[in-house]
């Protein structure tokens, strides 16, 4: 071997050893190296849990002739119209036509006592499409879609006393043909079947 070609043989040598000191021992002795990600800082106190309700949602009974009020959490709202807004998104999860999403919820204050201060408060609830066109028809399905939303809302709001069903933000005859939506409706307990709670 001649002395360039052990020249070429050290400075390739002393090349890789600084190689793998810089990117494989040090790191590995003294923590990451740049190319690693930093180290996840110390967590703080624990988030606190969300804050949550029990409510009453409504479900078809298993032999399909009647709605059944079930306990459930739902997270808390406010002002009155997010926590109806997030009874009715619970509520969607049953007796409701798949696909269904929920667009809004408004409160409307009418009847208004400046003496007494108070007033009566309606809440339309906006529904996507899918409540038109992916029901399934039929009378008693169709009441328990709408008294599954309306009942939900006005039992577990007291301060709402009557509900309107939007559809895609606007007013609509029925859902499937039979039950009139023209107008805010007033809770119902008429289908609801008392059972013991799951």
């Amino acid at each position: 071997m001649n002395r360039r070609a052990v020249q070429a043989a050290a400075i390739v040598a002393v090349a890789a050893f600084g190689v793998w000191l810089l990117f494989f021992a040090l790191p590995r002795r003294y923590g990451s190296s740049a190319g690693d990600p930093p180290a996840a800082p110390a967590s703080g106190p624990a988030a606190a849990p969300e804050r949550k309700i029990n409510a009453t949602l409504y479900y078809i009974a298993e032999d399909g002739m009647a709605l059944v009020g079930v306990q459930r959490e739902v997270p808390f709202g406010e002002p009155i119209a997010e926590q109806a807004r997030r009874i009715v998104e619970a509520q969607l999860a049953a007796a409701v036509p798949d696909g269904t999403t929920l667009r809004g919820v408004y409160v409307a204050e009418r009847d208004c006592d400046a003496a007494a201060a108070t007033c009566q408060r309606d809440a339309f609830v906006d529904l996507s499409a899918e409540a038109r066109n992916r029901h399934t028809g039929g009378a008693l399905d169709e009441l328990f879609t709408i008294y599954a939303i309306v009942d939900a809302v006005t039992v577990n709001l007291p301060a709402i006393s009557r509900v309107q069903i939007l559809v895609d933000g606007k007013e609509v005859d029925t859902l499937a043909g039979h039950v009139d939506l023209r107008h805010p409706l007033e809770k119902n307990l008429k289908w609801v079947r008392t059972e013991k709670e799951d």
